[in-house]
């Protein structure tokens, strides 16, 4: 697996740029999660430290857990802790190649995502029908340098508080 790709996300987002609030989801997408869970499989994924804290459930389960933290004494269970973006990168590469994956993703949050769109050669995107409150924002990037490769709409139910989007995007 020579050409193992970052991709970006999968990334939800709200009309108005937020992805979270108060250290979590700012809604409930059953379905979304479940997309999640199906894209990251078997992946290695790279996270900040916040979002590693956020998590219901640590590690992700099937899933090189990769953590980016400034604090040296930081040592989360089923996880490797790296410093520099760039490094834990090539960690996540070397680790999908021994795997036989063909994609990092870059899970969260905000910084992370900023380090990883110019970057990436793939984005996986929920937009979420929604204009919610939050404290943690997606900053804009040029979807322009993106082909949408494939999307698919699902309705608000039971399961998922508001309708949205998944999106998958490749640079041109």
């Amino acid at each position: 697996m020579p050409n193992v790709i970052l991709a970006a996300g999968p990334i939800a987002r709200a009309r108005n740029g937020v992805i979270g609030r108060d250290g979590t989801l700012p809604w409930r997408l059953k379905t979304d999660l479940a997309i999640f869970r199906a894209i990251t499989m078997g992946k290695p994924v790279v996270m900040g430290r916040k979002t590693w804290d956020s998590l219901p459930r640590k590690p992700l389960v099937g899933r090189t857990n990769i953590v980016l933290s400034r604090d040296g004494s930081f040592a989360p269970k089923g996880a490797l802790v790296c410093e520099d973006f760039s490094e834990a990168v090539a960690i996540a590469r070397e680790q999908a190649e021994d795997d036989g994956a063909s994609e990092v993703c870059v899970i969260g949050g905000a910084s992370l995502f900023a380090l990883a769109l110019p970057k990436a050669r793939r984005v996986y995107l929920t937009d979420v029908e929604a204009e919610v409150p939050g404290d943690v924002f997606l900053d804009a990037f040029d979807e322009a340098a993106w082909t949408e490769v494939r999307a698919k709409r699902h309705e608000a139910s039971d399961d998922d508080e508001y309708a949205f989007v998944t999106r998958v995007l490749e640079r041109r």
